[in-house]
């Protein structure tokens, strides 16, 4: 593969890339092109807004908003201003949003989409909240920008994103610039993607694949990004179509809905090349079916996770079978080995826990080095939490989780999470939470509930408290009202019992109080 240029930090990547190129397109929103030297001067002006609130290196600024231009350039103010980027889901509610912003200690908030400010609580401890674009540089000079800029260090953090992890509830994983640039720049030379390429980033940028593989990995390559706000599947075809898309990611539901379009009518998706999946079993005739249909290059299949980067992928040349079912191999610099419960190795085809070890394991989550210890070991193996089976060949399968977590449209959820929020509505006593197979989001949320003596409880007024209140991808698809939830023998919540009831359908079962 080729090297990477020795940039080392974020902001030096966009200047060496905004001099050498700097009428090259990297951004496209609507009739509006944002070329590498205009991202450049327009991150600079953000940093220097930044700098005028007072925001020192290493201080946290968040961002809530959706993909966008600005979402862009702000994220690259933020960098040069030597902060650390927090990035918060414009699907978040108020309570979720000021939750991340204080676990993370935020100084400044800048607001995107306008209606998101209404919904915060009032916050605590000192922060500066802003809109978009409202950034005034006062006094602050070009020059003083430019040195905390050109100050920064590749050992330097670049980002906390919001996860729940292998061990459940949210936390904050650390990244630094460093293993940011190495990991998305030998993304992007295995999906080959370049200057040619129009990529629209459907993912948001608040999850590592929107953020690091879409907004960074085309700034790194100089593809031109299509920010994608809110995406809707019916317009899919069109997006293709009228943009002249090249590289499309998503999970299979995404390129089946292709094929079924192309049955229905004929249109011109000639331009797409490259179909990325992301840790995601994919039928191999829907592969053979892409590339006779749509004359893709190659399809890829990736595994990564917040705490890790990216761990492994497919390779130009890999049979249907290999992409079909399998991540692929270790990427550069990364070691993956399969162990017992016991923590020992096992043999090539045996199911176990995936440990990752290398350049892409997370600095920590953030002000939580009890957490962290539970998942990078004395010898810096990370434990996932994911089950997996290699091959001799050295190819990882994702077969299981090894924790609750249930992923629902790319999103991981936490029963954890979704259990804590539902309880804060303040009529229940006790809630439960698994996931189970959906067609649609891949897995869905069922939640059943007890309700606090007295309480009135209804599955309708708590999905709509849930909407109102939860990012979208947490509220959970069914809640059943129960009188009490089923025990095992340590008096524990049986959620092996709830998972059986909630896909199987609700025959009684008898829960102790």
């Amino acid at each position: 593969m080729a090297s990477m240029p020795d940039w080392g930090t974020l902001p030096r990547m966009l200047r060496d890339q905004a001099e050498r190129h700097p009428d090259d397109v990297v951004v496209v929103e609507g009739g509006a092109r944002v070329t590498l030297s205009e991202l450049r001067a327009g991150a600079a002006e953000v940093a220097r807004g930044l700098i005028a609130l007072g925001v020192g290196p290493g201080d946290r600024v968040a961002i809530w908003g959706s993909n966008s231009a600005s979402w862009v350039r702000h994220a690259f103010g933020v960098w040069d201003a030597g902060a650390v980027l927090v990035p918060l889901s414009s699907r978040y509610k108020g309570i979720e949003a000021a939750g991340l912003i204080a676990r993370t200690g935020v100084k400044v908030l800048i607001v995107g989409d306008p209606p998101l400010a209404g919904l915060l609580p009032p916050l605590d401890g000192p922060v500066t909240v802003r809109a978009a674009g409202d950034l005034d540089a006062g006094g602050v000079s070009g020059r003083v920008a430019e040195e905390r800029a050109l100050g920064v260090g590749p050992g330097d953090l670049c980002e906390i994103m919001s996860t729940s992890g292998t061990t459940g509830t949210p936390k904050g994983v650390m990244l630094d610039h460093a293993q940011v640039l190495r990991g998305y720049w030998d993304w992007a030379e295995i999906v080959t993607l370049d200057e040619h390429d129009r990529y629209p980033v459907i993912a948001p940028f608040n999850h590592g694949f929107g953020l690091n593989a879409g907004l960074v990995a085309c700034v790194l390559r100089r593809a031109t990004m299509l920010p994608i706000p809110s995406f809707s599947p019916d317009a899919l075809m069109s997006l293709i179509s009228d943009e002249r898309v090249t590289i499309l990611a998503g999970p299979p539901t995404l390129f089946a809905r292709i094929l079924d379009e192309l049955e229905r009518a004929d249109r011109d998706v000639s331009s797409l090349r490259v179909a990325i999946c992301g840790a995601a079993s994919v039928p191999a005739t829907l592969i053979t079916r892409l590339a006779e249909r749509v004359g893709l290059e190659r399809m890829i299949n990736a595994y990564g996770l917040m705490e890790g980067t990216v761990v492994s992928m497919t390779r130009a040349g890999d049979p249907i079978d290999v992409v079909a079912n399998t991540t692929g191999r270790a990427v550069p610099g990364i070691e993956i080995k399969i162990v017992d419960d016991d923590g020992e190795q096992v043999a090539p085809g045996t199911r176990g826990e995936i440990l990752q070890r290398g350049y892409g394991v997370m600095r920590g989550y953030w002000d939580e080095p009890a957490r962290t210890a539970e998942v990078i070991d004395a010898d810096g193996w990370l434990h996932t939490g994911d089950i997996g089976v290699l091959d001799e060949a050295g190819n990882l399968a994702i077969v299981d989780r090894k924790k609750e977590l249930y992923i629902v449209n790319g999103f991981n959820v936490s029963p954890a999470e979704v259990e804590a929020l539902l309880l804060r509505e303040g009529s229940l006593a006790q809630a439960a939470v698994v996931g189970v197979p959906d067609a649609v989001s891949g897995e869905a949320g069922v939640a059943y509930v007890v309700p606090r003596p007295d309480a009135r409880v209804t599955a309708v007024a708590l999905l709509d408290w849930a909407k109102a209140n939860m990012s979208n991808y947490k509220v959970p698809k069914r809640v059943e009202v129960v009188d009490a939830l089923p025990v095992n023998v340590n008096g524990k919540v049986d959620k092996l019992a709830l998972r059986s009831r909630a896909v199987s359908g609700p025959p009684a079962f008898q829960g102790l109080p």
